[in-house]
């Protein structure tokens, strides 16, 4: 499959790779190469290697907040 556009979960840098689970075309930086999915999807399913959060551009809008119950305000 042919990958164009902006990534979309930055929004920021070039789409490079398209998630196998979701479908979300991904750059580089949110792409998990080990299994093949983008960031969010592997850090749900809890593969991959290292961190489970992206860095970079539009991270603060998927990196939880941390609490300890786990609940999230808005």
């Amino acid at each position: 499959m042919s990958v164009t556009g902006l990534c979309q979960i930055c929004e920021a840098a070039e789409a490079t790779h398209d998630c196998d689970r979701c479908g979300a075309l991904v750059c580089d930086e949110h792409w998990n190469r080990q299994s093949g999915f983008c960031v969010e999807c592997a850090a749900e399913l809890g593969v991959g290697e290292g961190e489970r959060t992206p860095n970079g551009p539009g991270a603060e809008d998927i990196t939880p907040p941390d609490t300890e119950d786990e609940t999230h305000r808005f």
